[in-house]
């Protein structure tokens, strides 16, 4: 779980992610402080104080990419899920992520925010910018994704641990399904319940990562 200036949700997505049950699997919860400059440390390092979670506190706020990548470095379970730390996806949707995996369906699953599921009307530009990448991610890739922005993304560890990755901001998604696609990985996509935020709530993708997201997709689409 990635976390940059999340002072007022991050207590309360902790408690929805050790909520589930997800029984006999077990939870490794891995949280990210990526230079958070609000409460958001202080209130982790409390939490943490409970036993049941990792924390790791960048010094300097380095990307969502990095935070996820240092996560991962720290993970040790079979199967790794992203999880936001903003409210805007739903704990409660890990069972339908996961059954795809430990029925051996697929290696790699995707929540998407476009097969049916509850959702908040996301902002037009946003929706826009996705439905064009993911676009340009299935004509690339020769894939048929939904929503190949999404933060829901769940792996095989072995899967994310054989490829390598660069990618320190928002780039990260595009960067890892490129990748992922490239070595012949079919994604799995799943419905999720969906709860947008507006920029004053402290949404913080720019139009900027729209077009290093473009970039990044051509660049892998050639190079490793």
């Amino acid at each position: 779980m990635p976390v940059y200036n999340e002072e007022k949700t991050v207590s309360q997505i902790l408690a929805q992610v050790r909520a589930v049950d997800l029984a006999p699997l077990e939870k490794e919860i891995i949280v990210v402080d990526d230079g958070s400059h609000d409460r958001s440390p202080e209130i982790l390092e409390q939490e943490a104080q409970r036993g049941d979670i990792t924390f790791v506190r960048h010094p300097h706020n380095q990307g969502k990419g990095a935070a996820v990548r240092t996560a991962m470095a720290h993970a040790t379970g079979d199967i790794f899920l992203i999880q936001d730390a903003d409210l805007e996806y739903d704990p409660r949707d890990y069972p339908s992520l996961l059954r795809p995996i430990l029925e051996g369906r697929a290696e790699v699953v995707y929540g998407s925010r476009f097969l049916g599921g509850p959702r908040k009307a996301m902002l037009f530009w946003h929706m826009v910018a996705n439905k064009l990448l993911t676009l340009v991610t299935n004509v690339l890739y020769d894939s048929i994704l939904s929503d190949m922005e999404t933060c829901y993304k769940v792996f095989r560890a072995e899967v994310v641990r054989s490829i390598p990755l660069r990618a320190r901001g928002f780039e990260f998604e595009p960067e890892i399904t490129a990748k992922i696609l490239k070595r012949g990985y079919r994604i799995f996509e799943v419905p999720i319940t969906y709860t947008g935020r507006e920029y004053h709530e402290g949404k913080k993708i720019k139009a900027r990562d729209a077009f290093i997201a473009l970039w990044t997709l051509w660049k892998y689409r050639f190079v490793d």
